[in-house]
């Protein structure tokens, strides 16, 4: 059940503050790569720190692709309303790929990483259910009932 609150001054359905969590984990190379560019002298190290492996940070910036055009797309959910509606599942296709390279990098048995891999796969699981089985959040995804009447 939504009340008048939970739209905003153009009568669209706010997001939730949790999706916009979900945007900023899954955006989370990005956001280290933002970090590492405004500390200019620890960047590299800071970006060593978390990718020793510079393959696995651009896999990640790739991956993070999605999240960071969803943080544009918000501003445009009614001029693209289909777009807008599909990039939920975009935003999951996104998620479930970051779970399965972190299971591929766990598999491949890095010993020093494996319970941080484990948390962020479950965090990401989280997120995953969350997009999927939110009723609020889908309906913010949904262009009928986005709209207050």
């Amino acid at each position: 059940m939504t009340s008048p609150d939970d739209y905003d001054h153009k009568g669209q359905l706010r997001l939730p503050f949790s999706f916009w969590l979900i945007l900023l984990l899954q955006a989370r190379s990005w956001l280290l790569f933002v970090m590492a560019g405004a500390s200019r002298e620890q960047g590299s190290d800071l970006l060593e720190l978390f990718y020793p492996d510079v393959r696995t940070f651009w896999i990640g910036m790739a991956l993070g692709i999605p999240a960071a055009l969803g943080l544009l797309l918000t501003g445009y959910r009614q001029r693209l309303p289909r777009l807008w509606q599909a990039w939920r599942w975009v935003l999951c296709a996104a998620l479930l790929a970051m779970m399965l390279t972190q299971g591929f990098a766990l598999w491949q048995g890095d010993e020093q990483l494996s319970l941080l891999v484990v948390l962020i796969m479950l965090v990401d699981l989280l997120a995953l259910g969350y997009l999927l089985l939110n009723q609020r959040l889908r309906n913010c995804f949904n262009p009928q009932l986005n709209a207050a009447e």
